[in-house]
């Protein structure tokens, strides 16, 4: 119980310490309170906000009777979850982050699960000229006409991938960035609504945007670039560095991700008839 306290504090913002974490306990209520009983999944408000927990979970509990609590947050912020050990699993999409975490000791083995891709959204009156397929050059059309840009700024796998973007584009964006450039330290959902209201570009996971209502004048501009190649790999938290962890529940659930049974469950979760995002257990997509 100390664990989902100390993850509702990070959701709320707010500081831990024993007497808020115990009042907080005392508060939850008693389907909260069995849900304690299953595993934490620390992953990406791209994955919850584009409704895939929702087609998913269900599924994995009725096959195996874990009950399934997920903390969305960036990805940076998802893997520190798991490096402090309050979370069983972490499912993110930043595979050098991923391997990092490994590497450290933080989690067992990276495995790829899924993938979909990133795509760049704008006005569709396009007045940057970004349209295309080459997201390096879109950027620095954006940044040449001082177009209004928002950036996540959250330290997550989507916010990560536009900064190696900028980096491609040869702009050093500490120097170019100005009032053009938000940046608005939050998920996808809140980063979209953002550029809707203020007919900004961004770069958007494109399983999110599907899912998105709000898009006013936004269309895609950009896609099809290898470089928006956008994997997500799921990792057991190292029980050998936090004895706590739930290692047999939280391998079942890797284990159900990428049987034949979960990797269906993905490609079937679709809007519109679209999929949101393709099953890659092989991890064979993008070479």
């Amino acid at each position: 119980m100390d664990r989902l306290c100390r993850l509702l504090c990070l959701k709320l913002g707010l500081g831990f310490g024993l007497g808020l974490g115990l009042s907080l306990a005392a508060a939850l209520p008693p389907g909260v309170a069995r849900a304690a009983e299953g595993i934490t999944v620390a992953s990406t408000t791209s994955t919850e906000q584009s409704g895939l927990f929702g087609h998913l979970l269900p599924r994995f509990t009725a096959a195996t009777g874990i009950a399934v609590r997920v903390v969305a947050l960036g990805t940076g912020q998802a893997l520190d979850v798991g490096r402090r050990g309050d979370a069983d699993v972490v499912l993110v999409h930043d595979k050098d982050a991923e391997e990092a975490f490994v590497r450290d000791g933080a989690g067992v083995r990276r495995v790829p699960v899924m993938y979909n891709d990133f795509v760049v959204v704008g006005p569709k009156a396009d007045p940057a000229g970004a349209s295309g397929r080459d997201v390096a050059a879109a950027f620095r059309r954006i940044a040449e006409a001082k177009a209004p840009f928002v950036s996540r700024g959250d330290r997550s796998g989507t916010h990560a991938a536009e900064l190696r973007v900028w980096r491609e584009a040869g702009l050093d964006l500490g120097a170019v960035r100005g009032a053009w450039y938000r940046e608005i330290g939050q998920g996808m959902g809140p980063a979209l609504n953002a550029a809707s209201a203020t007919g900004a570009y961004l770069l958007a996971d494109r399983g999110t945007w599907l899912s998105f209502k709000n898009r006013i004048d936004l269309a895609v501009l950009v896609e099809g670039d290898k470089r928006l190649f956008n994997p997500y790999g799921v990792i057991l938290v190292n029980p050998a560095r936090h004895p706590h962890v739930k290692a047999r529940e939280g391998q079942a659930f890797i284990d159900w991700l990428v049987s034949p049974a979960g990797q269906q469950a993905i490609a079937g979760y679709r809007i519109n008839g679209e999929p949101l995002f393709s099953p890659d257990a092989a991890g064979t997509a993008g070479h």
